[in-house]
């Protein structure tokens, strides 16, 4: 898609880490109608890798980048810089994508929202799995109220603890790390356990059971701490209906990783099992229908959400689509996270 000059949308990368290496960057090389135009990252050494690998400038300052001819940014620093960088951006007139979540906290993202109201410019968090066949053809299906009336939503999160290296090593690309920034960010990591584990992985789970069924409330939550396991247990109630959300947030088990969603409806039940990430790999999804005593499992086939998110993004620069989640789903999301550390009598990370 083209823009109104009839271009590409041009981008630019801000955070050329792991998550830029492994999904951003090599989406951006598919992707129709945007094109990388940039890059920064306070690494120097990195920066100047990604920049002579893809053929793009290096910007040495993020101001550097801001005042370069581009439309847009995707922001893939760590969770706590997203805010202050995306209204940097919107500020210098540039639409922002930044990796979720949109801010480290619900009041932080509540600010955010100011900025955006007035930038005049689009606010996108990168929440790929939107972007999943498997999920938009789930998502259609409990719209178009094919099991009926939402009763109970079980939802989970698992992310896997050793085998997760190994996975990664098969499926990335060659990477380029600066081994003094891996290090300042295992030690926050290792510093905030809760905060990374919590806030990081659930944002996911609740952005997709407020996609696929509704608003909900956190009413419980209990958290279990193995040494560095961290697992989270919780209820919630939809705000529409009379329907409950069970929901669990494990980082890590010590087995493959596992996510996905039942709903149980009164006609019928949807599941949906969602593949590690990098895999892309559609979700698999299994309706079946009371009713007509029939199990439906579409083939959907193999799809990158990371270039769809992308290709959205630049549908909404140009004004064709308005793509969710937006600032106000950032801040939803976030207002669950910090319901559970509440519930759980932990203090809001």
């Amino acid at each position: 898609m083209r823009n109104e000059t009839g271009r590409d949308v041009r981008i630019g990368v801000i955070g050329c880490g792991r998550i830029a290496q492994a999904a951003h960057l090599p989406a951006l090389a598919k992707a129709d109608g945007i094109r990388l135009a940039g890059v920064h990252d306070d690494s120097a050494l990195v920066a100047r890798e990604i920049g002579r690998r893809h053929e793009v400038p290096v910007h040495a300052s993020l101001d550097d980048l801001l005042a370069a001819d581009l439309d847009a940014v995707l922001i893939a620093v760590p969770d706590r810089f997203h805010a202050a960088i995306a209204t940097a951006a919107l500020e210098a007139g540039r639409h922002v994508l930044t990796e979720k979540p949109g801010a480290a906290t619900a009041e932080e993202a509540r600010r955010l929202r100011e900025v955006v109201a007035g930038s005049g410019r689009m606010f996108r968090i990168a929440s790929m799995k939107r972007h999943d066949p498997g999920v938009q053809w789930a998502a259609a299906a409990l719209a178009d109220g094919r099991i009926g009336t939402v009763h109970k939503v079980t939802a989970w999160y698992r992310v896997m603890a050793q085998l997760r290296k190994p996975t990664e090593d098969a499926l990335f690309p060659e990477m380029v790390l600066d081994p003094d920034a891996v290090r300042r960010e295992a030690e926050y990591k290792l510093a905030h356990p809760a905060e990374h584990k919590l806030r990081t992985h659930s944002v996911h789970t609740f952005d997709l059971v407020r996609h696929l069924v509704g608003d909900l409330d956190v009413t419980a939550a209990e958290l279990a701490v193995s040494g560095g396991d961290h697992s989270w247990q919780g209820l919630g109630r939809l705000r529409s209906g009379n329907g409950v959300v069970g929901f669990e947030i494990s980082a890590s088990v010590h087995a493959n990783w596992s996510e996905g969603f039942i709903v149980d409806g009164s006609r019928g039940s949807l599941r949906i099992d969602m593949p590690f990430p990098f895999t892309r790999a559609t979700s698999r999804v299994e309706l079946f229908d009371e009713e007509g005593r029939a199990t439906t499992r579409p083939e959907l086939g193999s799809a990158d959400p990371y270039r769809r998110q992308l290709e959205a993004f630049a549908r909404a620069v140009t004004g064709s689509t308005v793509p969710q989640p937006g600032i106000d789903d950032a801040i939803a999301a976030l207002d669950l996270v910090e319901a559970v550390h509440a519930a759980a009598g932990e203090a809001a990370a």
